[in-house]
């Protein structure tokens, strides 16, 4: 039972772990929407923007790198570097 439930708690943990990393997508803005605080990529990929996190960079056609973070199997952007 000691094993069993020491597994549980490993597996547990091991996707706590997990979902918390950030990873990175880039790209070119199709559409910005500052009010629902989300851009759009030209692939299709909706990127909502987290609060504290500036937008006042982001515009269409812009190439764009971002740090994100699924939340409610939304990308939640943490960081963003837009390219001049």
């Amino acid at each position: 039972m000691r094993t069993v439930l020491g597994i549980a708690l490993a597996l547990l943990l091991g996707i706590g772990v997990t979902a918390a990393w950030a990873e990175d997508l880039t790209g070119k803005i199709q559409s910005v929407d500052t009010t629902e605080r989300v851009f759009v990529l030209d692939d299709g990929t909706k990127v909502w923007v987290a609060e504290g996190v500036p937008m006042d960079t982001l515009k269409e056609g812009a190439s764009v790198k971002a740090s994100y973070e699924e939340r409610d199997g939304k990308k939640i952007a943490t960081s963003i570097e837009v390219a001049e």
